[in-house]
């Protein structure tokens, strides 16, 4: 009875609903003006939204259980083996260099301004080096693997990506002076935006929201995110404000010529969960094997992807550099720089 009730929880809690429905057993409805309660209401909006676009996607014949095999396999597993980390690693994180802060802000409109982008900028350095070394490739290849994009890509993870990631940005943020009620405030309304991010073409055929897309990172941007088509390869690695994009180069709209195509550049067994979430680090541990010397074994799981210790690199950056040298008058045509 003890897994059932387990299993149970767990579904219960996947739909995020238990301190919503708390709140309007008490009738305590003021709780919704506050920062826990507005989480309460907000946290089973992705679930919700990830059954209308499973329905519609019955309902338009464009469902296929392939689609959300990889995502719904690595939440099951996450779920086990990696509850607690991400919380536990933050938590170091403040506690170890808060003394080290540079200053400290406060809960005010001003440092929350202030805070996000610094935010942003400590998750584009975690992003970034997410893509361009190998070793921290292997722990966010898992989250690009899927061939579609839907909400349940936000629950594709590797389960040791969270901590990874948590400590880099966590790190930046207190060094930089984001106190912490602030900094959970920012990750709450970040994460919220960062999982909409992922939604599908069955609920929301054109993401680029409007006059929105010249604002923020919209759904279309993280599509283009998400794909492994050489001219969008590397680009769009904030979550909602663009400005490290814009001052870094890597900000990259959709363009409406250029088709998306899902996935990671690595041929892959469609469909293999593990494959999908063990590949990259198979992938590394052959190329490690191979190497000749200690110097290209180091160099395999700090450089870039598809880095060769023979010079014949197949790095995001060369294939892009290819691609747009062969399609340079279509891009200009275009208004590619």
């Amino acid at each position: 009875m003890h897994i059932f009730e387990i299993l149970y929880h767990e579904f219960i809690g996947f739909w995020g609903y238990d301190q919503l429905w708390k709140i309007i057993q008490t009738q305590n409805y003021e709780a919704l003006l506050t920062q826990k309660g507005i989480q309460a209401f907000l946290r089973p909006v992705l679930p919700v939204l990830l059954l209308i676009e499973i329905i519609r996607g019955l309902f338009h014949q464009r469902y296929s259980h392939a689609q959300y095999k990889i995502s719904l396999f690595t939440y099951i597993l996450n779920r086990f083996i990696s509850s607690f980390l991400s919380i536990a690693m933050v938590a170091f994180c403040i506690g170890f260099f808060e003394p080290y802060a540079l200053f400290k802000t406060t809960l005010s409109w001003y440092w929350f301004i202030y805070g996000y982008v610094v935010w942003e900028l400590a998750h584009f350095v975690y992003h970034y080096f997410g893509h361009k070394v190998r070793l921290f490739w292997c722990l966010h290849s898992t989250h690009h693997a899927p061939e579609y994009m839907n909400l349940s890509v936000t629950y594709a993870h590797f389960f040791l990506e969270a901590p990874y990631a948590d400590i880099i940005r966590t790190t930046i943020c207190i060094l930089l002076g984001v106190n912490p009620p602030l900094l959970f405030l920012i990750m709450f309304i970040d994460g919220t935006w960062g999982s909409f991010i992922h939604i599908g073409e069955n609920l929301l055929k054109d993401g680029r929201l409007g006059f929105l897309n010249r604002v923020i990172l919209t759904p279309s941007h993280h599509r283009v995110h998400h794909a492994r088509n050489p001219l969008y390869m590397d680009t769009n690695f904030c979550n909602l404000l663009n400005i490290w994009d814009k001052a870094f180069g890597t900000l990259q709209d959709e363009k409406q010529q250029v088709d998306i195509e899902y996935g990671i550049s690595r041929p892959m067994k469609k469909g293999d969960f593990l494959d999908a979430y063990f590949g990259e680090i198979v992938a590394l541990g052959k190329d490690v094997y191979a190497a000749p010397g200690i110097k290209n074994k180091i160099l395999y799981v700090f450089m870039p992807p598809g880095w060769s210790h023979t010079g014949d690199h197949k790095t995001a950056t060369v294939v892009k550099a290819e691609y747009v040298k062969e399609h340079k008058q279509a891009l200009r045509l275009e208004g590619q720089p």
